[in-house]
C-alpha cells in the first residue's frame, strides 16, 4: 500500500492537472504564446504521473475485490483470485516505485538549453587538444539527440587545441542530462609529443549553465561596462578591420564575458549578453545549492566544480566517473559521442539519493 504522503501528493498532481487542462482551453491562453507554452511544458510533465496514478488505482481496486472474493467462501472465485493476486502486488509496487520517483521535486531548469564553457587546465597543448576532444565529444551526442548547437566563443593555439570554448545547445531536457558534466575532466595518455612513451595526465574544466531569459535574472544596464575593440585571430593575426569584438564587465560581480566571433558588434554583443546572463544565473544557483551541499554525501547533484569528476584512462581504454564509481570500457565510442550510458547513470544516482534524503525526512517528520 502507498503511503499517506504519497496518496497526497498525487492529490495535489492530479488537481493541478485538471486545472492546467481547463485553462489551456481559455480562450485568453490562447492568444498568450508564452503562457501558453509555459501552461503546455507543465501538463506534459505531470502527464505521465497521472497516467500511472490511474493504473496504480486500478490494479489497487481489482486487489480488493480479489481479497474480497477469497473471504467471500465462493471455492472457485477465491481460487481464481488468489491465482493472479501475486501478479497484481508486484504490479502495484513497481507503480508505486516508480511514482515515488516520480513525485521527486523537479530541477525547475531541468527543461532549460544550456551555455557550455570548456577551458584546458593544466597540461599545456595537450590539456587544449582534450578540451577540443571534449567539445567534439558533446558536439556528437547533440548530434544523437538532435539538439542544435551553436560556437559562441572559440580560442584556439597554434597546436590545433582550444583554450576556451563557449557554446549553446538548444532541445528537448538538454539541462537534465547535461548538468552533471560540469566539473574537471582528467585524461590521462601518451601524448603525440611524447618520445619515451610517458602516460601524461592532462586537465580541462567543463561548466554547463542553464540558458536563461530576461524574466530570469535582472541585470541592469548600469551595472555593465561594455568595450570594443577590434578582434585577433589565433596567433594574434587580425581578422577584422572593425571595433566588432565585445568585451561586457558586470561591475557588481566583477564577471567578464568578450565575443569576437561574429564580425557584427551588435551579434557579438548578444552572444556576451546571453552568456553574461547564464554566469550569473548559474552563480546564484551555486550559492544557493553551497547551503546544503555539505549535508550530501556524493557531489552528484551539487556539480561541484572544484572536484575532479571524471577520468579517461586512453591506455586502458575506460572512462570512470569518480562521483558514483561507475566505469565504462568503451572509451574510443564514448569520445564518438556515446555518453548517454553515463549520462543516465548520474541522472539514477541523483534520484536515488533524493529518494534517500525523502525518505529519511518523512521518517522524521
Amino acid at each position: 500500500m502507498m503511503e499517506s504522503q504519497m496518496i497526497e501528493a498525487l492529490r495535489r498532481v492530479e488537481e493541478r492537472f485538471a486545472e492546467l487542462e481547463h485553462q489551456l482551453s481559455q480562450p485568453d491562453v490562447a492568444r498568450d504564446p508564452r503562457k501558453l507554452r509555459d501552461l503546455s511544458k507543465e501538463r506534459s510533465r505531470l502527464d505521465l504521473t497521472v497516467r500511472k496514478s490511474a493504473e496504480y488505482k486500478g490494479i489497487e481496486k481489482v486487489i480488493v475485490e480479489d481479497e474480497a472474493a477469497i473471504a467471500s467462501g465462493d471455492a472457485e472465485l477465491a481460487e481464481l483470485a488468489a491465482a493472479e493476486l501475486p501478479e497484481l502486488r508486484e504490479k502495484s509496487a513497481a507503480l508505486a516505485e516508480e511514482l515515488k520517483k516520480l513525485l521527486l521535486p523537479r530541477d525547475p531548469d531541468d527543461d532549460k538549453n544550456v551555455i557550455c564553457e570548456i577551458r584546458a587546465g593544466t597540461g599545456g597543448d595537450e590539456a587544449t587538444l582534450f578540451a577540443a576532444e571534449l567539445v567534439r565529444m558533446y558536439t556528437k551526442y547533440a548530434e544523437s539527440r538532435g539538439w542544435k548547437q551553436e560556437m559562441m566563443s572559440l580560442s584556439e593555439n597554434e597546436a590545433g587545441g582550444y583554450k576556451e570554448a563557449i557554446f549553446s545547445l538548444v532541445g528537448e531536457s538538454v539541462y537534465r542530462e547535461m548538468k552533471f558534466e560540469s566539473g574537471v575532466h582528467r585524461v590521462q595518455r601518451v601524448p603525440a609529443t611524447e618520445g619515451s612513451g610517458r602516460i601524461h595526465t592532462s586537465a580541462a574544466t567543463v561548466a554547463v549553465l542553464p540558458e536563461v531569459e530576461d524574466v530570469d535574472i535582472d541585470v541592469r544596464e548600469e551595472d555593465l561596462r561594455v568595450d570594443v575593440y577590434r578582434a585577433g585571430g589565433k596567433g594574434g593575426q587580425g581578422v577584422n578591420t572593425t571595433d566588432s569584438a565585445v568585451r561586457i564587465t558586470h561591475i557588481p560581480t566583477g564577471v567578464v564575458v568578450t565575443c569576437q566571433d561574429e564580425r557584427s558588434q551588435i551579434k557579438n554583443r548578444a552572444r556576451a549578453m546571453k552568456v553574461l546572463r547564464a554566469r550569473l544565473y548559474d552563480a546564484k544557483l551555486q550559492e544557493t545549492q553551497a547551503k546544503y551541499a555539505a549535508a550530501r554525501k556524493s557531489q552528484v547533484s551539487t556539480g561541484d566544480r572544484s572536484a575532479k569528476i571524471r577520468t579517461y584512462n586512453f591506455p586502458q581504454g575506460r572512462v570512470t566517473d569518480h562521483r558514483i564509481n561507475f566505469t565504462i570500457y568503451s572509451l574510443t565510442n564514448f569520445m564518438e559521442g556515446e555518453i548517454g550510458e553515463m549520462s543516465e547513470a548520474l541522472v539514477v544516482a541523483d534520484a536515488a539519493e533524493r529518494l534517500a534524503e525523502l525518505a529519511g525526512g518523512n521518517a522524521g517528520n
